[in-house]
């Protein structure tokens, strides 16, 4: 019996021992084995940081500076950090390493977390204020919510981690961005020089401006440019040029747009009448920018004030130009003639009064986060070389059979085109006709002769505006009535009409659109070259097309009363494969300039010796593109800030983004930045079926538990006769 009873114990001792060293071999192996059951498997790494994470080639540390103990929702998001890392760190390489730190924003705790707090100030993690619910009462209390990424001898920061939205796209891109921009500086030929423009003048004007800081401000430039360089292999160089002194040329002054300041002589303060100029230029060989150290405010009342650039924020101003400067990021181009949308247009009102509506400003900021912008310009030889894609947004004056042959040899050499093309420019008549006449905007076809290669390619785009019922709705003021206007030209695109087939559509779940032109495809066409194509989204069934006569003033837009007009549309389409050249079989078109100068040569009699015409020429031309791609989208609004938003997490710019990441051929990127559903609607409902929920809540629920109740209690009914019986037997 005593036997049994030891046999027992040593069983259980046993059963503990293997119970524990499986959870230990669990742990090891957990992100080996686990299983994701997200939709997006959000709790994954995507493809693209594994590739990221797994090819390191220097020692990379990702330091996580953040406060513990902190209230929902704030303590969830430091688990999910924490767990993402770990991931990194199990698909990483022998070259990653992580490390957190516990830092309080309150001194004196103990020494480890002071020591923690110093080491995230240095690093430039400061804390931030977030909202606790303490004891029935709101307050606010400081934390440190941030991480420092390590890569050699650079530094890229993430300050502030206030949710998990698009946490593993920003570590990956700064992992990925920190790996190009050690490859650019260390193959730079020369020193990036820092050249401070400042006069002598300035200091004794100073302190009656309140700018006591600019007489330091040469030796804190100097510091913070020394110790940058220690961290950028020593490819900074510093300079201080006093333009009173040193022999300074006007035109490079004006080169740089370096800030002057001229004042009349202030006797009372014993200052003569003079001038200074200050300025910041960060140059590297031909490129450089400006950064402008001056700020000159109007204020009423106290009126003009002088504020210095915050030196503390230097670094990451000129961190910023550096990495501009020697395009650490892939290339893009943006046409930049042809009265194409200025991508980096003034906010503003026009010379009539009217607030300027074309500003790109939120599209060009998200775009500069992964990409060098270069414009180029048709009318001029040079194009920046290794461009993977080309956007044309709103072209409205003419291109010539020479501009044409440019876009379609660059296509054809596997340059991916994004047109966003308007079929319409709007035009507003002069202010006093308008004013008398009640008169809105007029609306002329453009016509700009890229419709010829567009068609060739099988691509056409009417001209007509894209009507739906299924729109913005504009609320109107309480003067007005109140309620809401529909807008039918802005269509509101939901989910049913997207294409969530590719794995980057997958998270666009509505979008809405602005003036749209309908897009048709030529099968024939498409079908002969073998182009794949891919229908992005469309309208509803329920919209129609107004063409001819455009009066886009919403009173005025009659919805059709014949249900044959309603009808779904085409709105943008990726279309991808091998392109045939428009100029197939056709003269290599000349340049007008070129053409002028060979007239001119002639009428001068200055005639080659050898007959030019009997000279074979071949490769000039390529007759069938490299595999390429087209992204048409029948509007330019969909570029404009009044559908994308600056922070990128609208779905307009995530559409955006995630295409132009498709044309440079980083679909994985796309993919990964896709995989968050932050905006997830509710499929659109009829009224019957709204009725029929409602009604089953209401008085379906009560009724089924009351049939269940007696169902339950005739079961125990016949349970009870079913015994009872059992026993008079």
């Amino acid at each position: 019996m005593q036997k049994n009873r030891s046999e027992k114990y040593v069983k259980f001792l046993v059963y503990i021992v293997v119970i524990v060293l499986i959870n230990i071999a669990g742990i090891s192996l957990l992100q080996k084995f686990k299983i994701d059951l997200t939709t997006n498997n959000l709790f994954s790494l995507s493809k693209a940081s594994k590739k990221v994470i797994s090819t390191l080639s220097e020692p990379l540390t990702i330091k996580v500076f953040f406060t513990k103990n902190l209230p929902s929702p704030h303590n969830g998001t430091e688990q999910y950090l924490q767990d993402l890392l770990d991931e990194y760190a199990a698909n990483g390489n022998r070259h990653f390493n992580c490390q957190f730190f516990d830092v309080s924003p309150d001194e004196g705790i103990n020494e480890e977390t002071n020591v923690n707090r110093s080491l995230a100030e240095n690093y430039g993690i400061h804390p931030v204020q977030i909202r606790v619910a303490e004891q029935d009462e709101i307050k606010f209390k400081k934390a440190y919510m941030g991480l420092v990424l390590i890569h050699g001898d650079l530094i890229e920061r993430i300050p502030t981690i206030l949710s998990t939205n698009g946490l593993e796209y920003k570590i990956t891109n700064a992992i990925q961005k920190l790996n190009n921009k050690t490859s650019a500086l260390l193959s730079l030929q020369e020193n990036i020089k820092i050249k401070l423009y400042l006069s002598s003048s300035l200091k004794i004007l100073a302190p009656h401006l309140r700018l006591n800081e600019l007489s330091s401000l040469e030796s804190n430039l100097k510091e913070t440019v020394s110790k940058m360089s220690t961290k950028n292999y020593d490819k900074l160089e510093f300079q201080h040029i006093d333009p009173d002194t040193d022999n300074i040329l006007e035109k490079d002054i004006e080169k740089y747009n370096i800030m002057a300041l001229q004042w009349p002589a202030q006797p009372r303060i014993n200052i003569e009448a003079g001038s200074g100029k200050i300025g910041l230029v960060i140059e590297y060989g031909e490129k450089f920018s400006t950064v402008k150290l001056l700020n000159v405010i109007n204020i009423p009342i106290f009126g003009t004030q002088y504020n210095l650039v915050d030196t503390s924020q230097m670094e990451d101003i000129i961190n910023e130009n550096i990495e501009t400067l020697i395009d650490i990021n892939e290339n893009i181009g943006y046409l930049a003639d042809h009265g194409t949308l200025d991508r980096l247009g003034m906010e503003g009102v026009d010379p009539s009064g009217r607030p300027m509506r074309d500003t790109m400003n939120s599209f060009s900021s998200l775009v500069a986060q992964n990409y060098s912008i270069k414009d180029v310009k048709l009318k001029e030889e040079t194009i920046p070389e290794g461009l993977k894609c080309l956007i044309i947004a709103r072209p409205t004056e003419q291109f010539s059979d020479y501009e044409l042959f440019r876009i379609d040899q660059m296509l054809m050499q596997g340059t991916n085109l994004a047109l966003f093309i308007d079929s319409f420019n709007e035009m507003m008549p002069q202010q006093q006709q308008s004013f008398r006449m009640n008169q809105g905007p007029v609306y002329f076809p453009i016509n700009t002769g890229l419709s010829k290669l567009l068609s060739h390619y099988g691509i056409r785009i009417s001209k007509s505006y894209v009507m739906d019922e299924s729109c913005y709705k504009q609320p109107q003021p309480a003067y007005m009535g109140g309620g809401e206007i529909a807008i039918p030209f802005a269509p509101i695109i939901k989910s049913q009409q997207i294409d969530q087939d590719r794995d980057f559509m997958k998270s666009i779940k509505e979008l809405i659109g602005l003036k749209l032109s309908p897009i048709e495809l030529d099968e024939k066409k498409i079908k002969d070259n073998l182009l794949k194509t891919t229908r992005l989204f469309t309208s509803s069934d329920r919209a129609w097309e107004m063409s001819g006569r455009i009066d886009l003033n919403p009173m005025r837009i009659e919805t059709p009363e014949d249900e044959e007009e309603f009808s779904s549309y085409d709105l943008a389409y990726l279309i991808e494969g091998e392109f045939p050249s428009y100029f197939k079989g056709k003269p290599v078109p000349i340049k007008e300039v070129e053409k002028e100068t060979a007239d001119s040569d002639i009428e001068k009699d200055n005639k080659p010796d050898v007959d030019m015409s009997q000279i074979v020429k071949s490769g000039d031309m390529i007759e069938k593109s490299k595999p390429a791609k087209i992204l048409i989208v029948g509007s330019s609004e969909m570029l404009k800030d009044n559908l994308i938003d600056q922070e990128g997490q609208s779905t307009n710019a995530l559409l955006i983004m995630n295409l132009l990441d498709v044309l440079n051929g980083r679909e994985d990127i796309a993919v990964m930045r896709s995989r968050e559903q932050g905006f997830n609607p509710l499929d659109d409902s009829t009224p019957g079926a709204k009725l029929a929920a409602k009604s089953f809540n209401i008085a379906g629920l009560p009724v089924l538990v009351v049939l269940f109740g007696f169902f339950i209690l005739l079961r125990r009914g016949a349970k009870r006769k079913q015994i009872q019986m059992m026993f008079e037997k």
